[in-house]
Formats: C-alpha cells, sequence, structure tokens
C-alpha cells in the first residue's frame, strides 16, 4: 500500500462491505427478491481481484507520471481545507468524463462493458470492476497533478469516493430526499445498469450527480407507471457467462468489425472510437438512436391510443415495419 491512509480505508471498508452485503442476501431471500445468482456473485469477485492486481501491477507507474506533473504544478494551496474540497470536486468532475467516455467510445466501452454485463444488480456488482481501466485511468488526473494535488492524495480521494460508488449498487434503497440533487444515489445508479433505451449512457457521475446535471447526461428513476420496469445488463446480453467472454467478448466483436474487407479505414475508425453500436450500413444503433426509435413508438402510441408493443390485426407489432 502507498499510504497509512489507504491501508486504513480499507481496514474500515471491508467489514462494512460484508455486513451490508450479507444483510441484503437476507432481505433479498427474505422477500423472495432473488437479487444475487451464485454464478454471478463469483464472476464480480474474480473481476475485483483481476482488476486489483492490475492495479496493483501498474500503480508504480502511473505514480511515477503523476509525481512528474506534480513537480511542474501551476499552483500552490496554503489551505488545507481548501485543498481537501477542490481535490475531491476535481477528481469527481474528471472521473465524470472519464466514466462518460468510457459508454461513449467504443474501445473503451469494450474495458467498461465487463462492469454492466450482470443482468442482477447488488452490491457486489459494485465490485464487477472494468479489468484493464487502471492502464489508462491516470491520464485523467494528470491536469490534477498539475494544480497542485499529491498523486497520494489523488489515489487516497479516488479511492475514498468509490467506497461510494459501491454502495449505491442496490435495489433495495428507494430515494434519498434530499440528497437526491447533489448525490449520485442508488436510484441514480440504478438508472445507470439499465439497457432501457430511455436510461443508457445516463448517470455517469461517481460521488455528485451535480455533474450529469450540469451536462445533459442526467435522468431520474420513473415509476413503472411512468415508464417500463427496470432491465439490467446490456442490450444484447453476452451468449456466455464465461471469464474470458466477460472480458473479452467486447474486443472481439471489434475485431470481427475491423477486418471487415468492405470497409476503408475511416470505417474502421469509426467501429474503433464511434459511439457503441455504430455500423457503417446503419445495421446496428448507438444508444441516441434506440431512444430516438423509442420516443417514435410512444408518439405512434399517443396518436393510435394504444402501447407501441401491443400486435396489430395483420400479426405485426406496432411500431415495426
Amino acid at each position: 500500500m502507498d499510504s497509512v491512509r489507504e491501508q486504513i480505508l480499507i481496514l474500515l471498508s471491508t467489514p462494512v462491505y460484508i455486513i451490508i452485503i450479507g444483510i441484503e442476501v437476507l432481505l433479498s431471500n427474505y422477500r423472495h427478491r432473488k437479487l444475487y445468482s451464485w454464478k454471478d456473485t463469483v464472476a464480480n469477485l474474480y473481476l475485483m481481484i483481476v482488476n486489483g492486481a492490475i492495479d496493483l501491477l501498474f500503480r508504480g507507474v502511473y505514480l511515477v507520471i503523476l509525481d512528474y506533473f506534480y513537480r511542474h504544478q501551476l499552483i500552490s494551496f496554503s489551505n488545507i481545507v481548501t485543498y481537501w474540497i477542490l481535490l475531491l470536486l476535481f477528481e469527481d468532475f474528471l472521473y465524470y468524463w472519464l466514466h462518460r467516455f468510457d459508454h461513449e467510445i467504443r474501445l473503451f466501452w469494450a474495458v467498461h462493458v465487463t462492469h454492466h454485463s450482470s443482468e442482477h444488480l447488488n452490491f457486489t456488482v459494485g465490485f464487477r470492476s472494468s479489468v484493464f481501466q487502471p492502464l489508462y485511468r491516470f491520464f485523467y488526473f494528470i491536469p490534477l497533478a498539475l494544480m497542485g494535488f499529491r498523486p497520494i492524495d489523488i489515489v487516497f480521494i479516488y479511492s475514498a469516493t468509490q467506497i461510494w460508488g459501491i454502495f449505491v449498487h442496490t435495489k433495495l434503497i428507494r430515494k434519498m430526499g434530499w440528497l437526491e440533487y447533489i448525490l449520485v444515489t442508488p436510484s441514480h445508479h440504478r438508472v445507470h445498469h439499465a439497457s432501457n433505451p430511455k436510461y443508457l449512457d445516463k448517470n455517469m457521475g461517481m460521488f455528485l450527480i451535480i455533474w450529469d446535471k450540469m451536462f445533459g447526461t442526467f435522468q431520474a428513476e420513473l415509476p413503472e407507471a411512468k415508464y417500463q420496469p427496470i432491465r439490467y445488463g446490456l442490450t444484447k446480453p453476452i451468449e456466455k457467462e464465461n471469464f474470458s467472454t466477460i472480458i473479452f467478448h467486447e474486443w472481439n466483436s471489434i475485431w470481427k468489425d475491423i477486418r471487415r474487407k468492405d470497409i476503408g479505414w475511416r470505417e474502421r475508425i469509426g467501429y474503433l472510437f464511434g459511439p457503441p453500436g455504430w455500423s457503417h450500413d446503419g445495421s446496428r444503433l448507438t444508444s441516441e438512436e434506440m431512444r430516438q426509435q423509442e420516443s417514435g413508438n410512444s408518439d405512434e402510441e399517443s396518436q393510435t391510443g394504444h402501447p407501441a408493443w401491443i400486435p396489430t390485426s395483420s400479426g405485426k407489432t406496432k411500431g415495426t415495419p
């Protein structure tokens, strides 16, 4: 460990994790909610271990890089309270953009998709880590080092906010009152993990929800009377749930796309750096296109007075060709 503070953080948080997971399992069984499956939980813990191992192996490298920029800092802080408040704000702000690009650029989505591939939502899904993210996450924190924040403090504050990020992975906590306006809450994060079109790529923050509200990615959790029940997981579920498929399935899909013989370099770049779901021939849909399609179906529903999914007398589904 790089600091006593981080050791203390782990020592304090680990028993809390065990307790809240135990409570969630008991309540899940008592209420017959089926929030857990053994196979999914094992996968979550395995991905946490792999992510942690890569992070520890690479930590020396990125701390050296961050330290280089810290030695060329542009700002000095004299007030320790101001230092920590600004570090929390700026770290959470930069994480928002890291997380947003993980969703909006397919190359990074191939890393992050492991976290979203579970069809459950419980506290252990918070440990279902994007295993290769430690290899590039530090790039987003270089501005913090340039601003005069010590690399070891950057790592500590990231670890601290990540604890909150794990606690919001639950179905059992509904709304949290006035905290809904400031913090990322379980309600906000249920939206983030949903595969319903309206909810895709929303609520990217780790600790503060204000960034989503500022930059147009906020979506409140809607009552089922106003929208569909939440579906967790991917819009196209993975075919096999072994560890290799969970980690590499999107990489395999990218490889197949860029090897196509009927496309040029522009299309290959699109398959790497375009949004997930982008295709050169329009055969797939991005999250925004799914929302537009759903909105079109909703418009049809309002005109006909029937839900867009109700079959017509001809046997076709309304809203489809």
